[in-house]
């Protein structure tokens, strides 16, 4: 990601995806990296991670150890992943497995802990906006990673990992976020399927019908005009 960012990109933000596996973690690494090389104190933050490996100081996610390893602002594991589960399946299914359940609380407590020692943090959602985060709230719902990113109160950028059916799911993805309230930056373009024909055709498409901007294209997207 070049240093010339987006003007969008150079806040805070929480970065979501189209569905899991269309490549947060690397934009947000990325992104981390861009903003870092400016000289900015800039942190990372993965609230919830599900699929670790035990060490010698305990679970540990591999995204999670890349964003730090791509941040300028160094902090103890425990407030970058609060919420560390083994098992690689949806949050609230590796929460049950793990015999806990995800609070809300402790993940905006670590929040304001990054934010106190930084100027900007890059907070990566896990899997899909409305990725299930328990099986039933203490009110009766059902809270979703969309819950988080309410409770952090930051402006969202979606990763659209381009493939097929992933029109559908950018359009559906952006509307949730338009009615949670949050500000949507901007969007960002994946190639996640280097055999995919129509990833021109299906930017032209996004950047045609959503209202906010492309903030950033991988290397292989070819932009409409181009």
């Amino acid at each position: 990601m070049s240093t010339e960012l987006h003007p969008a990109l150079r806040q805070s933000l929480f970065i979501a995806g189209t569905d899991t596996e269309v490549g947060k973690t690397t934009v947000a690494v990325q992104l981390l990296r861009a903003l870092a090389g400016t000289g900015l104190k800039v942190a990372a933050m993965k609230p919830v991670a599900a699929g670790a490996t035990m060490t010698s100081h305990g679970w540990r996610n591999d995204d999670a150890l890349d964003l730090a390893a791509a941040a300028s602002v160094q902090l103890p594991y425990e407030w970058l992943n609060p919420c560390c589960l083994p098992t690689p399946t949806a949050p609230h299914l590796a929460a049950l497995d793990a015999g806990t359940r995800i609070e809300i609380p402790p993940i905006v407590a670590a929040f304001q802990q990054i934010r106190a020692r930084s100027e900007l943090i890059i907070v990566e959602g896990a899997g899909g906006w409305l990725a299930p985060i328990a099986a039933r709230g203490p009110g009766g719902g059902f809270p979703t990673m969309e819950d988080v990113a309410l409770a952090l109160g930051l402006p969202v950028v979606l990763v659209v990992g381009l493939r097929l059916g992933c029109l559908n799911h950018t359009l559906l993805t952006v509307a949730a976020i338009e009615r949670s309230g949050l500000p949507l930056a901007g969007w960002i373009a994946n190639p996640i399927d280097p055999h995919f024909a129509d990833t021109r055709r299906y930017v032209e498409f996004l950047a045609g019908r959503l209202a906010e901007p492309l903030l950033w294209h991988a290397p292989r997207v070819i932009l409409p005009g181009q």
